[in-house]
């Protein structure tokens, strides 16, 4: 009987530290919206003067699931490489990201998933060295692929003009 006692005790005390316990850190829905993007990819885009361009896209999901990892390279000589990480940022309901590149490029990115697209965003100094914005937009989502595409604004968001679409296909 005694031990039957301590047994029970032993499991209540369990319980109530088990209902103490907060849930895994980056399990809530939203911390996995860009799950959709992890991968080995194979990218084609249309380059300005018309001609093709191609690379390959390696995306983990890295750090006990809190954050994303993108390996882009393309196939030009020398290639463009370039490399981010994404994480959802409860305190803020946003994603961010930080972008790094061989032309030693820093970008920072905030934004969301909604209506089946993710939107990440930033305020910047474009080409022609006017004030702006930025986004890129993953859109037509589906398991073996999706579209990307790189936007800039000139009048605060109004109105965009794209300058580089990528299509994603899983390898």
């Amino acid at each position: 009987m005694r031990k039957m006692l301590w047994w029970l005790a032993g499991m209540m005390a369990m319980q109530a530290v088990l209902a103490q316990t907060p849930p895994p850190p980056c399990s809530s829905a939203e911390a996995k919206q860009f799950e959709f993007w992890v991968g080995n990819w194979d990218l084609t885009w249309k380059n300005p003067d018309g001609t093709s361009g191609r690379g390959s896209n390696r995306v983990e999901s890295i750090l006990g699931g809190c954050a994303i990892h993108e390996n882009f390279e393309d196939t030009a000589v020398p290639p463009f490489v370039g490399k981010s990480y994404s994480v959802y940022t409860p305190r803020l309901k946003k994603w961010q990201q930080t972008w790094v590149d061989s032309t030693g490029s820093y970008l920072d990115f905030t934004g969301e998933f909604a209506d089946g697209k993710m939107i990440l965003a930033r305020e910047a100094t474009l080409a022609n060295g006017k004030p702006g914005r930025q986004r890129m937009t993953f859109y037509n989502i589906a398991r073996e692929e999706l579209d990307w595409d790189w936007e800039t604004s000139e009048d605060l968001g109004k109105t965009w003009t794209l300058r580089w679409r990528i299509h994603y296909k899983r390898k």
